[in-house]
């Protein structure tokens, strides 16, 4: 049955491509994607990129794995990432994420998805695989989380520690109990690599003091 072919894709997106597959029985292969798409059985998250609708799809979206899915390579990280981790109050509604490519933005009906670029030697430093469920993304780690926020905040002039404590706990208000077992090897490889190195000097002498 066609209608569980197509749910058969789960919550995980998939192209143009895989669904031409489905349709050899129509002479018209597009105009059934399109009648889909009107219904709401297809939801198109950007051109020729598709994720089931909510009445065949038996799974929860996972907004990081579409953020993966969207453009890549990609790591869903920044603000996202911290409020995953649980170190800012704020729910993020935005799909912040970095990526070694042009910065994009995508909107869709599921939401807003972003993509900041980041030097590709610190793309891998502090990068986990997350596992929900039956899927599996590309998440900053919660170290790789406020050390992409520190590079990537233009104009940051937290240099010492008095500065950086403010921006990490009255900015960003970063709760500094969980970065009390913060991994300096991550830190180490951002420290490393010539980008902000005042900045990210002030960083490790605020976390060294919470240790």
């Amino acid at each position: 049955m066609l209608e569980t072919r197509l749910a058969a894709f789960g919550a995980v997106p998939f192209s143009h491509g895989a669904l031409l597959p489905l349709l050899t029985d129509y002479a018209r292969p597009n105009d059934k994607i399109s009648e889909w798409l009107s219904s709401g059985e297809l939801i198109q998250l950007k051109r020729g990129l598709y994720l089931v609708g909510n009445d065949w799809r038996q799974e929860l979206i996972s907004l990081p794995l579409i953020a993966n899915h969207l453009y890549g390579p990609s790591c869903v990280s920044l603000e996202f990432a911290l409020s995953w981790h649980g170190l800012i109050p704020e729910r993020v509604q935005e799909v912040t994420s970095v990526c070694t490519n042009r910065g994009r933005m995508f909107q869709n009906s599921l939401g807003r998805f972003s993509y900041t670029t980041i030097p590709l030697s610190l793309f891998a430093a502090g990068l986990t695989i997350e596992v929900k469920g039956n899927h599996h993304f590309w998440l900053a780690s919660l170290e790789k989380s406020v050390c992409d926020k520190v590079l990537l905040t233009r104009h940051l002039k937290a240099i010492g520690r008095k500065s950086m404590q403010a921006f990490l706990f009255e900015d960003l208000r970063i709760d500094a109990d969980l970065l009390k077992n913060f991994d300096f090897e991550v830190l180490s490889s951002y420290e490393n690599s010539g980008y902000k190195p005042r900045q990210f000097r002030a960083l490790r002498s605020v976390l060294e003091a919470l240790q």
